[in-house]
């Protein structure tokens, strides 16, 4: 029998060395080497046979072909029964894949995984809980839907081996493990949830769903940094990695994909929770927006984008006195260093001195935007919330602003101008740089093309 080896592997980054060592050649940081020990046949066996009895005879060995031999078509996907995953997934689960879904704790993973896959009754699910018991789940099971899966197999189990012997019964056709972090090898010895475990045991089911073609699913937890917790390299071995974000004092969770070799890292999928699960928001801008504002200073409409997808989002200021002596910024669902870029072009720029004052920003909704299109809206929140006066209802605007005061153009302005006019806005406010790509069409809606912010300011404040 083969010895077993020893390495050492960066907590923060994956990188492998012989020997320890203090600072991480890779990422730089001090002190995340952590010890592991590689067996030499570890979960090997378990997942070839497996995979061996799960796998149709008719399919053959790997073996070389020519490039051209080789169809390029798309493989027939799985429909989750459920839009905002499978266009996050980028069309639906693509058998044979290895899937990772990460959260916080208690944001609603399992929640996610078991209303997804109660809805699918053509295949032979195999959900696996190292977490919660067979109860448990049948209760979490009968609050989310009345109708139970004839096709869905419960398993609490936390040894490896013994899940493979169970698939090797079963023959499921998707398997779902809840949680990675949970699950243990005979062949490490160390804890469920060290970096030799989650590393050895997501190796050994990544074998198992490429050579049996069974698309796997893990459910992940995340650390307090907010990376998903245990080895780097747990994310380089799976084929897509998605993350479930959002605040627990919120009702609304997003579904957004940070690795996808099938699909597009750009998509998002938006979730309402409720007491019986989660319901699939289609139109995420109705829900995002006040019904009335009218009368409140510091509030403005963005016409913004995530992945494909346009929603209007409102974006609240605060603007006080500092009652300190250094003033505080603070961003909630936005970058505070853009923040702090956006406030000095407002005072260089356009004259409004703020070094003194509080700034406060919020995102409305538990939302977290990147789109650069939002920039224009957070200067006329800020100023809104300054001067103490309101922005009339019926604006929103899109807009990046530059560091000399100009208004950049962004990409997707018909689809921003569609769904601000879909939602019954009369003015709004794009790029001028941006006109022509907008096409002459009798719309309902007044376009109002700016260069630099004043210009945009003028036009809300007169």
């Amino acid at each position: 029998m083969a010895k077993d080896k020893t390495a050492y592997v960066c907590e923060n980054c994956g990188q492998e060395s012989a020997k320890w060592v203090g600072k991480c050649p890779s990422c730089g940081q001090w002190n995340t080497f952590k010890e592991i020990r590689i067996s030499s046949d570890t979960g090997t066996r378990a997942a070839k046979s497996a995979a061996t009895t799960v796998r149709s005879k008719s399919d053959n060995q790997n073996r070389p072909l020519r490039l051209k031999d080789i169809s390029s078509k798309d493989e027939p996907r799985i429909d989750m029964r459920d839009e905002e995953l499978n266009r996050v997934l980028g069309g639906g689960l693509v058998p044979g894949s290895i899937i990772l879904l990460g959260g916080e704790p208690g944001i609603g993973k399992s929640t996610l995984t078991l209303q997804t896959v109660l809805n699918i009754n053509d295949k032979r699910i195999l959900y696996v809980s190292g977490e919660e018991s067979a109860h448990q789940l049948k209760m979490r099971a009968e609050r989310i839907t009345t109708s139970s899966s004839e096709n869905l197999l419960i398993l609490t189990e936390t040894s490896l081996e013994n899940v493979f012997n169970h698939i090797k019964e079963t023959q499921p056709e998707i398997v779902v493990i809840d949680s990675i972090q949970t699950m243990a090898t005979e062949d490490v010895d160390s804890s469920p949830g060290s970096i030799s475990q989650v590393r050895e045991c997501a190796s050994a089911l990544l074998r198992f769903a490429k050579t049996s073609g069974v698309p796997v699913l893990l459910i992940g937890h995340i650390n307090k940094e907010g990376s998903l917790a245990g080895p780097k390299i747990l994310e380089h071995i799976v084929d897509t990695v998605i993350q479930f974000e959002g605040d627990q004092h919120h009702i609304y969770r997003i579904l957004r994909s940070i690795k996808n070799r099938f699909g597009s890292t750009s998509e998002l999928g938006i979730y309402e929770m409720k007491q019986n699960g989660l319901r699939q928001v289609s139109n995420p801008s109705e829900l995002l927006l006040t019904q009335d504002h009218d009368g409140l200073s510091g509030i403005a409409i963005s016409a913004a984008i995530e992945g494909v997808r346009p929603f209007l989002v409102e974006t609240q200021a605060l603007v006080s006195t500092a009652a300190y002596g250094t003033p505080q910024r603070s961003a909630t669902g936005f970058d505070q260093r853009r923040l702090n870029m956006l406030l000095a072009v407002l005072e260089k720029r356009v004259g409004f001195k703020l070094a003194q004052k509080d700034v406060f920003l919020n995102i409305a909704g538990g939302l977290r935007v990147t789109d650069l299109a939002t920039d224009l809206s957070v200067i006329a929140a800020v100023l809104s919330s300054n001067v103490d006066t309101p922005i009339e209802s019926g604006w929103c605007m899109a807009g990046e602003v530059g560091l000399s005061g100009e208004v950049r153009p962004v990409a997707r302005i018909e689809q921003r101008i569609a769904e601000a006019e879909k939602l019954g806005f009369k003015h709004i406010i794009i790029p001028k740089y941006n006109m022509s790509g907008v096409s002459h069409r009798n719309s309902q809606i007044e376009i109002i093309p700016v260069r630099k912010v004043e210009e945009a300011l003028r036009a809300l404040f007169g």
